[in-house]
């Protein structure tokens, strides 16, 4: 959205996009973060850990977004003190919704942990795919 929106204003910046920044046990780093409880915390890995699968399913072969969106629905679910206000899938370029992954493909995700809103993403392909 920023990259576009320098494109298209004319502002003559490089944006550089970067993989998101993450804590040693994978979660992403945040300031929320802090308002965690331990057992939260527990809980919370589970975002990377849902992305990571989802990531693996596409090497696997997986092209349908909904088998990657359930997938990593039912591992959040499956986590106390999780409430899933969206997973999906999104051109990364565009920021809309897909139904097959392509090379742009971005699974982003927002999930309450207990009452921190915590947001995560990755790109299911390689850069260079």
């Amino acid at each position: 959205v920023i990259k576009r929106l320098s494109e298209d204003l004319n502002l003559g910046v490089e944006i550089v996009a970067h993989p998101t920044v993450r804590e040693p046990d994978g979660l992403a780093m945040s300031s929320r973060n802090k308002y965690l409880s331990a057992e939260e915390r527990s809980s919370a890995l589970t975002l990377s850990r849902s992305l990571l699968a989802a990531r693996d399913m596409v090497a696997a072969g997986e092209r349908r977004v909904d088998v990657l969106v359930a997938r990593a629905k039912e591992m959040i679910e499956a986590e106390p003190h999780t409430r899933i206000q969206y997973v999906q899938v999104v051109d990364e370029e565009t920021m809309t919704d897909i139904d097959e992954v392509t090379p742009k493909a971005v699974m982003a995700m927002a999930v309450f942990v207990g009452q921190a809103r915590l947001i995560d993403n990755m790109r299911l392909l390689p850069e260079d795919s």
